[in-house]
């Protein structure tokens, strides 16, 4: 886990800004302290996004640093930084199960099989797809394919932040709650950092 310092950060998508219109993200200083759980609010546009793909590492800011801890990872490769990011819409492999895609981020790190199968269970419980383990995720709704990529993101224990943009966007309204009671839940039980963007 990591507290993340924005260094006199800024980005525009242009390759000369002129002015400051010209900065999708207007410079700014901010530390997220490690363990702590925070909402990123503001209207479509301003820049949420692009912060958060700046943090990942999937955006290299125009100016300023990135900090994670002591650690300066401004121009540190996405692999490296160990984020684990629930975009707005769903992210998952249709020919694989629920089981596979929820599995999908601890198998690629080498995790021991009796491990995974235990943290994939205690996840799709979390999210209510314990039924659904076995079945591909071709053929399942948008809210269940939203909530195999919310297990996704929160299966590692390992991760230095975990990263959601407005992951709620698709789900059924009657589930929104309940699924930010889980994240609730998530945060006390392991302490990640975590940055939720909404408007």
């Amino acid at each position: 886990m990591a507290r993340i310092t924005l260094e006199n950060l800024a980005h525009s998508y242009l390759a000369a800004p002129a002015t400051e219109a010209d900065y999708a993200l207007k410079e700014m200083n901010h530390v997220w302290q490690d363990g702590g759980a925070y909402a990123l609010l503001g209207s479509s546009g301003c820049g949420k996004t692009t912060l958060l793909n700046i943090i990942s590492g999937l955006l290299r800011p125009s100016q300023g640093r990135v900090r994670f801890g002591e650690r300066d990872v401004t121009n540190a490769p996405t692999a490296e930084r160990n984020i684990a990011q629930v975009f707005q819409f769903p992210v998952v492999y249709d020919t694989m199960t629920v089981r596979e895609n929820l599995a999908f981020p601890l198998r690629n790190r080498g995790m021991d099989t009796d491990h995974i199968a235990a943290r994939v269970r205690s996840i799709a419980t979390m999210i209510g797809m314990e039924a659904e383990l076995d079945r591909k995720a071709k053929g399942l709704t948008a809210d269940a394919k939203q909530k195999i990529s919310l297990g996704r993101g929160m299966v590692r224990e390992d991760v230095n932040a975990i990263l959601f943009d407005e992951p709620l966007t698709v789900i059924d309204p009657h589930l929104k709650w309940e699924l930010r009671t889980q994240l609730k839940s998530l945060h006390r039980q392991f302490g990640h950092t975590m940055i939720y963007v909404t408007h």
